[in-house]
């Protein structure tokens, strides 16, 4: 059957996603090292051809319509095919964009990494960002990553998660505090930990989320006395002695063998949170993100016991 010549192009498709992404045609032209007047010229045949406008024009700003976000995973789509065609007929190899929670992307991920790029023949880069659930998530949502690794969950319906591994929650104090000599004494520990002082990860850490959803309700209300955003400070906090947490035993395992933590034998059901791999339901599979998602489901670690 004849088909007839296509009215798009990929440098309209490319101009259309600069502009959902960035806000504006001038910081669209930036991004594209294009003239403004190019990228407005090109975002109009656009929607000429498509015969209806993506962006609603408000003042001198430009947002995105219903129809542009029905279109922008399907704009990205087909470049992202694109570009793995022009990888195939070059040089080939990988280029992925990863985001990674604070846990695994700090003590998990690197070592995968750098076994994935040692397993291919050709080129590989990859770009990892790492930020609490909520930032992973908020990332794919706007497809700015290929693929996403928690260790919360996730309730976008636009993104499709899969268990990876799992990951062991252990209780922790430094071995000045109090509740360190009575480590083994479950009994004596819970009346204790619900009124010791607590350092807890931000709001929409996954590491927060399972304190809140298993610790709080067997333990009841905990005092939250510090905040911090990271795993690496709230460590040493412990280690100090200002108080207690719950972290990862991939976090915590080298300082409980060596005497700086004590692992608290709460008495309480082994905390175990599943990992997830998240990808945004509309990416298009590409090889080299199947070729990592494969590699990461062979080389997960070993659930901590």
């Amino acid at each position: 059957m004849e088909q007839r010549p296509l009215r798009l192009t990929l440098r309209q498709l490319q101009v259309f996603v600069a502009v959902a992404q960035h806000g504006s045609t001038t910081a669209a032209a930036e991004a594209l090292a294009m003239s403004q007047s190019a990228v407005s010229a090109s975002l109009a045949e656009l929607e000429r051809a498509l015969n209806g406008a993506l962006f609603d024009r408000v003042a001198r700003r430009l947002a995105i319509n219903e129809a542009g976000r029905q279109f922008f995973p399907r704009a990205l789509s087909l470049l992202d095919q694109a570009h793995e065609l022009e990888r195939f007929a070059s040089e080939g190899g990988v280029q992925l964009r990863i985001a990674a929670s604070n846990t695994i992307g700090s003590y998990i991920l690197p070592a995968l990494l750098a076994g994935f790029r040692n397993a291919q023949s050709g080129p590989c880069t990859l770009d990892l960002r790492i930020g609490n659930t909520q930032d992973v998530l908020h990332s794919l949502m706007k497809f700015e990553v290929d693929i996403g690794l928690i260790e919360g969950t996730s309730h976008e319906r636009d993104l499709r998660s899969v268990h990876w591994c799992d990951d062991e929650m252990v209780v922790i104090v430094g071995p000045s505090h109090p509740l360190a000599a009575v480590a083994d004494q479950a009994d004596a520990l819970h009346t204790m930990l619900r009124d010791a002082d607590w350092i807890v990860r931000e709001p929409g850490s996954g590491t927060r989320e399972i304190i809140e959803a298993r610790l709080v309700p067997a333990l009841g209300a905990l005092r939250f006395a510090l905040e911090l955003g990271n795993a690496e400070a709230i460590k040493r906090a412990v280690m100090s002695g200002f108080g207690v947490s719950c972290l990862s035993l991939h976090v915590v395992r080298d300082e409980i063998e060596r005497g700086l933590l004590v692992a608290l034998r709460t008495g309480l059901p082994r905390v175990i949170r599943p990992l997830q791999l998240v990808v945004h339901q509309d990416k298009f599979p590409t090889q080299g993100l199947l070729a990592f998602t494969e590699y990461l489901r062979g080389a997960a670690p070993v659930q901590a016991g």
